[in-house]
């Protein structure tokens, strides 16, 4: 039968070796059978893989017979018992963070970098087959956090079990639910959308036009999130009609083209040049917070956009639903779903899709024109009066 257990001590009365007798559960001098001996100084060896040491001989015994169990029942797994953890949860938690690191975008990285990291405490090097849903419920709701995080973290942590379960074929374990309820963004109808993108440009167009544009572009790009905006640098911006935007600064971490109207081509041509590297939307002058040519901060285009709303005394509306949000929704009338959530973005970049870019360009050009038709009308019927 595979496996044993030896100990380097000896009989006390010939100093002869002692062998472990699996019948009689102990060990014994082939001279003095009689006396039966239960050594402290214990190694269990199980073929070529494994080989442990133990100080009690019921422990060693117990192992030995858990491990011919296991190969009987064909569980039994070399990796549980390497010293190294190949199995363990940090091992491969960092070895998931590497690759996921590649895959999506920096933002949603380093989210799931947070809550993985938050288990690793939790769990160390805990075997990942041990983990069930007893584990991730007591992990999950010891968190001091809002259900939206404790859902976001039961998000990342089922990520990691998925792509556990391609590599290393482990089954994903049971979840626990982690409800909540998704707050809604507030949006406004055009009408109002246009008061407060034409009171940003007074109140910041003498400072840097920038702001306004790119405010404005939000308002109808809606294939571009705010943060992918201003990661646009001047080589992003193609005169020939799309916005290029690279694998890195998408959330989908592919990349995406969004084909741009000629008058916003004329606007980037009226803009001053710089050297393609340069971020686009970049502050003209600085302060004691940003220096000339610094691209913008992650809230610097909200900042305004919130300025213009006390001015205009509208509440509750924020960068992301005024603009994007609310123009998709105004667009549900002319469109359908599908067309208003594919416009813009163009995922095949290979010369054997051009035919198709250009086909998808062409109705990506329909969408925005129409944002631009309905913006344009309710400027001359004059806006809205709030407040």
């Amino acid at each position: 039968m595979k496996g044993n257990i030896y100990t380097d001590e000896r009989c006390v009365v010939c100093r002869s070796k002692l062998h472990y007798d699996q019948n009689q559960s102990g060990f014994f001098c082939e001279n003095h059978p009689e006396n039966k001996v239960l050594p402290t100084n214990l190694r269990v060896k199980f073929g070529r893989d494994i080989l442990q040491r133990f100080n009690d001989f019921r422990q060693a015994e117990q192992f030995l017979m858990g491990l011919r169990f296991k190969t009987v029942e064909g569980s039994y797994d070399v990796r549980d018992y390497q010293k190294n953890h190949p199995l363990g949860f940090e091992t491969q938690a960092l070895k998931y963070l590497e690759r996921k690191k590649q895959k999506v975008s920096i933002n949603q990285f380093r989210d799931i970098r947070c809550n993985v990291r938050k288990a690793v405490g939790a769990w160390g090097q805990r075997n990942v087959k041990t983990i069930g849903y007893a584990e991730l419920d007591d992990f999950l709701y010891g968190l001091p956090v809002s259900e939206k995080t404790r859902a976001n973290a039961k998000s990342a942590l089922l990520g990691f079990f998925k792509w556990l379960k391609k590599r290393e074929k482990i089954p994903i374990p049971a979840f626990p639910e982690c409800d909540f309820e998704l707050g809604w963004r507030n949006i406004i109808d055009l009408e109002l959308q246009q008061e407060i993108i034409e009171e940003v440009k007074r109140i910041s167009y003498h400072i840097n036009p920038k702001i306004w544009i790119g405010i404005k572009w939000l308002a109808t790009y809606i294939a571009i999130r705010p943060n992918e905006l201003r990661q646009l640098r001047e080589r992003d911006i193609n005169v020939s009609g799309f916005f290029v935007l690279p694998p890195k600064t998408t959330k989908e971490r592919e990349p995406k083209l969004v084909a741009i109207l000629e008058e916003d081509i004329s606007l980037y041509k009226s803009m001053p040049t710089a050297l393609p590297d340069v971020f686009f939307f970049r502050h003209v002058k600085g302060n004691g917070a940003v220096k000339p040519g610094g691209q913008f901060g992650k809230d610097y285009l909200y900042k305004w956009w919130k300025k213009a709303c006390r001015n205009l005394k509208v509440e509750g509306v924020d960068l992301y639903g005024g603009t994007r949000h609310s123009t998709a929704t105004a667009l549900g009338e002319h469109f359908s779903r599908q067309e208003i959530m594919t416009a813009g973005s163009l995922h095949k970049t290979n010369k054997a899709a051009l035919r198709y870019i250009q086909a998808e360009k062409n109705k990506s050009i329909l969408v925005y024109r129409k944002v631009r038709e309905m913006q344009g009308k309710v400027v001359q019927i004059g806006g809205r009066k709030t407040g």
